[in-house]
């Protein structure tokens, strides 16, 4: 892994690897979690954040990887400050979703704790 860069935001691939970059003035902690075939995860820690855009770049990942976001962060749930690790974020600026989307009570915020 390396720092990659905070522009542009979402996943770019450019032919070698793939830049990350995740935009987010809350978060304390940002992981990317790649999403295997049988949908094992593996998360690695986005520890370079410039002007609030956590970042990075994985030579090896190349178009068609799975991945999403987890963010954790201190906040005030009234209002409306939700980051809790225990959800994959989809990427705000991904351009297609794999799988089912299916609307049921794991997409919505976890009642009391830490969100």
């Amino acid at each position: 892994m390396w720092a990659g860069e905070s522009y542009p935001l979402g996943a770019t691939y450019d032919g070698a690897g793939t830049n990350f970059s995740l935009y987010s003035e809350r978060a304390e902690r940002v992981e990317l979690c790649l999403i295997a075939k049988d949908s094992s995860e593996d998360r690695v820690n986005l520890d370079e954040v410039d002007g609030f855009v956590w970042h990075c770049y994985l030579p090896t990942v190349t178009p068609g990887q799975r991945y999403g976001f987890r963010v954790l962060a201190r906040g005030i749930p009234a209002a409306g400050h939700r980051c809790d690790p225990s959800k994959l974020l989809l990427d705000p600026y991904g351009e297609s979703i794999h799988g089912d989307f299916d609307f049921t009570q794991a997409l919505f915020p976890r009642a009391g704790g830490r969100q």
